[in-house]
């Protein structure tokens, strides 16, 4: 639906609305669910493996998660994320997940039609954010279920919508083309299509003014809406709160050397599926150097290995680096990501004692940097104590992403924990408080997903569970919660 021009009284939302999300993967949907009226119930069936957790919930079983207090909850709690209330989640949605187990939750959803909170999300495309622009046939990190949002099972949807053939070990792992179609309907089967509005831009958000108190205040929300093709619509939006849940893929870090701006050299995976599709490069081309150790260097290697493409491989770590994160990952799960490895290995014992090359189109540079990148087509590399060039076909610098945050004031850098630097998902998160995610520099601006660390969305639905707990809680004392279509106690879903 489109936003109506800046100049126009909107008729379906108030001129100033209590909540607008940015952002609409799977952070800004599953906050959309839980201020939508969806409420998480302790299962009156269900045990929580953790004794002192499940007697904690027995003691207010009759009263919703988003009500308690997440701070007594999430006590005593371990994860992998440092954020407490997603570890909190998380182990109310996947039990014991860290050691293998796959119990079922031991939350009953209730939707209560009172307890909705008018609110919008904005997106630059459909529901499911940048799921909609990753390689469509590649694995994802995660397993399936991991990757699900509260009230539909990740399987039984996928399975009913796309049904998609079984793959071997990896059966369990999805590709971005499913998990962006599970967010799609996930969207339209709970209800939440009319919180959404799709295809629009924000260019500016700015608080406009501070009660007396010091607290509190109205934040303008400006852009545009993409429509009919090029027509883009100029909109202006205020809200008493602004989440950012714009994930962290906008932007892709750069090395900072000399030539990185010439034509071969590329910050997107997509770059070499293009040139390998239109005949481009081939076995017959110089190599492409690729540059990092992540999981998108990794695809970038089997993607070129896949079609005969020679390959530079160029890393900072050493290959016995325990940070490096094919040693994290189980073989029986990832075995692309693991034969990536032994390509890694392979090279580098190769090039200590010599003995036959297993992978002639495959040399790996561990504890290399890059120098700079020529005109004539070369890349100079630094080791230990060498310096070495190469003629290349192209070069991917594949070494991370940043969120870009250019409609805050100084691209919000004054929100993250050091003030000094520039906002990094991992070096320099934004400062939210760790139980309510608003954060400290600027009440009513909340944060959430990889802009307060949490990369996965198996642990950024905490961040909703925290700024939906937060906003139930503060603006049900301001009488802003409305009924929706009528009703009392709501029902069990």
């Amino acid at each position: 639906m489109p936003l109506l021009e800046e100049t126009t009284v909107p008729r379906e939302h108030p001129p100033t609305l209590p909540v607008v999300i940015i952002g609409n993967g799977p952070s800004g949907i599953c906050l959309s669910y839980l201020l939508s009226g969806y409420k998480p119930y302790l299962d009156p069936s269900a045990v929580h493996p953790n004794p002192v957790l499940y007697r904690k919930l027995q003691e207010t079983r009759h009263q919703p998660i988003t009500e308690q207090d997440l701070e007594y909850l999430s006590e005593g709690l371990e994860g992998r994320s440092g954020n407490p209330v997603a570890v909190l989640f998380d182990t109310l949605l996947h039990p014991n997940a860290d050691f293998g187990y796959e119990f079922p939750p031991v939350l009953q959803w209730r939707r209560d039609k009172q307890q909705h909170l008018p609110h919008l999300v904005l997106g630059r495309a459909t529901p499911g954010g940048a799921w909609h622009a990753m390689e469509g046939s590649m694995l994802t990190i995660s397993l399936g279920i991991w990757m699900e949002l509260p009230g539909i099972n990740y399987r039984d949807l996928t399975n009913n919508v796309l049904s998609p053939p079984p793959r071997g070990v990896t059966n369990n792992r999805a590709t971005p083309e499913e998990i962006s179609s599970y967010y799609r309907n996930y969207v339209k089967l709970m209800g939440l299509k009319q919180n959404f509005v799709d295809n629009t831009y924000v260019t500016s958000v700015q608080k406009l003014f501070r009660d007396e108190g010091g607290g509190g205040g109205l934040w303008e929300v400006r852009g545009y809406q993409r429509v009919q093709g090029d027509t883009h619509v100029p909109f202006c939006l205020f809200s008493e709160n602004v989440v950012l849940a714009t994930g962290a893929s906008d932007s892709p870090a750069q090395l900072g050397v000399e030539g990185e701006e010439l034509p071969f050299v590329f910050h997107s995976i997509s770059a070499l599926g293009l040139a390998v599709s239109r005949k481009k490069l081939g076995p017959n081309s110089d190599p492409v150097l690729i540059v990092g150790a992540g999981l998108s260097a990794a695809d970038a290697v089997l993607c070129a290995c896949n079609n005969n493409i020679s390959v530079l491989h160029a890393f900072r770590k050493h290959v016995d680096d325990p940070g490096l994160i094919f040693k994290q990952l189980p073989k029986t799960l990832y075995p692309e990501y693991h034969k990536v490895y032994h390509m890694i290995m392979a090279a580098s014992v190769c090039s200590k004692i010599g003995g036959p090359v297993l992978f002639p189109d495959y040399t790996s540079f561990p504890e290399h940097c890059v120098v700079s990148f020529q005109p004539d087509m070369k890349c100079v590399l630094q080791g230990s104590n060498s310096l070495k060039a190469f003629k290349i076909s192209m070069a991917l610098v594949l070494i991370g992403t940043h969120p870009n945050l250019f409609f805050l004031k100084g691209q919000g850098q004054y929100l993250g924990l050091d003030p000094t630097k520039p906002i990094s998902c991992k070096q320099n998160p934004m400062d939210v408080h760790p139980y309510t995610f608003e954060c400290t520099k600027d009440p009513g601006l909340f944060a959430m997903g990889p802009l307060v660390g949490d990369n996965f969305v198996r642990f950024l639905k905490g961040g909703a569970l925290g700024i939906a707990s937060c906003l139930l809680k503060r603006l049900k004392k301001k009488g802003k919660l409305i009924a929706d279509g009528g009703g009392g106690g709501g029902e069990f879903i």
